[in-house]
This record gives C-alpha cells, sequence and structure tokens, in this order.
C-alpha cells in the first residue's frame, strides 16, 4: 500500500516543470555557444572578455543548467545561475534609454528572482537531491545541506 508521503503532490510537479523551465534558457545558449566556439569568442573578444571566460560560460549554462533541470545539486546550480544573470544584467544590460536592453535587463532579474526560490525551495521530491536525500543518513550534515 502506498503510504501519504509516498504519494506525488501538485506542488512536485509544479517544482519539476518550473526547474525544467528555468534550466531550458541556460541549456539552450550554453550549447549553441558551444556549438559554434569560434563564433563564441569572436563574440566575447567583441565584448573585452577573454576565451577562458567564453569557456567558463559555457560549462556554467550547461552543468548548473543540467543541475537545476533533473534536480542534482540544484540548490546550488540555481544560486550559481542567479548570481549570473545578476552579474549579466548589471554588466551588460544598463543601456535603460533601449527598451531592449531594459526588457533584457528585466528579464535577467526576473529569472535571477525565480533561482533564488528554487535555491530556498529545493527541487521537490521529483529530483536526485531528493532520491540521495533518502540514502545520506550516514553523510555529513554540511552535504546534506547543499542537496
Amino acid at each position: 500500500m502506498e503510504s501519504a508521503s509516498s504519494r506525488l503532490r501538485p506542488a512536485d510537479l509544479i517544482l519539476l516543470l518550473g526547474r525544467l523551465l528555468l534550466s531550458l534558457i541556460f541549456l539552450h545558449e550554453g550549447l549553441s555557444l558551444a556549438a559554434d566556439l569560434a563564433a563564441t569568442l569572436d563574440a566575447f573578444e567583441k565584448l573585452g572578455l577573454s576565451a577562458p571566460i567564453a569557456f567558463a560560460t559555457i560549462v556554467l549554462q550547461i552543468g548548473a543548467g543540467l543541475c537545476v533541470a533533473t534536480g542534482f545539486l540544484s540548490r546550488l546550480g540555481a544560486l550559481a545561475l542567479a548570481l549570473f544573470c545578476l552579474a549579466t544584467a548589471f554588466l551588460f544590460h544598463t543601456n535603460w534609454a533601449s527598451q531592449n536592453e531594459l526588457l533584457h535587463f528585466e528579464k535577467d532579474l526576473a529569472i535571477a528572482g525565480g533561482m533564488f526560490v528554487l535555491a530556498a525551495a529545493g527541487p521537490g521530491s521529483i529530483s536526485i537531491d531528493c532520491l540521495l536525500n533518502t540514502r545520506t543518513e550516514h553523510m555529513p550534515r554540511w552535504l546534506r545541506a547543499i542537496l
């Protein structure tokens, strides 16, 4: 017989949908940057950014995007992407006289807000983190807190 605590709740399905939608933009962008590396490096150079920054951006977007999507180390991935969005907003979208730049600034702030909420709420029961948490009684408390 199924226990009440093992049943799926609507909130868990909503958290899964939210994680997948939030991660989509980062996975798509990271894979797009990686697919045309020469153009990516050229674009980053025009912004005054080095190749290591370009590679770090690709790794962050794909790695943290996968963390959020799968629910594995999701709080850490969400926090990293939230800070990335804040940095992007305040470093690259500050020409608020342009309606397009203002829109990108606000979009980055909104995504950062969603990521902060996810970092605080956790991934829900449909996640690798939840699966691992049921098997981590012997782990140190700090490691369980990350999961």
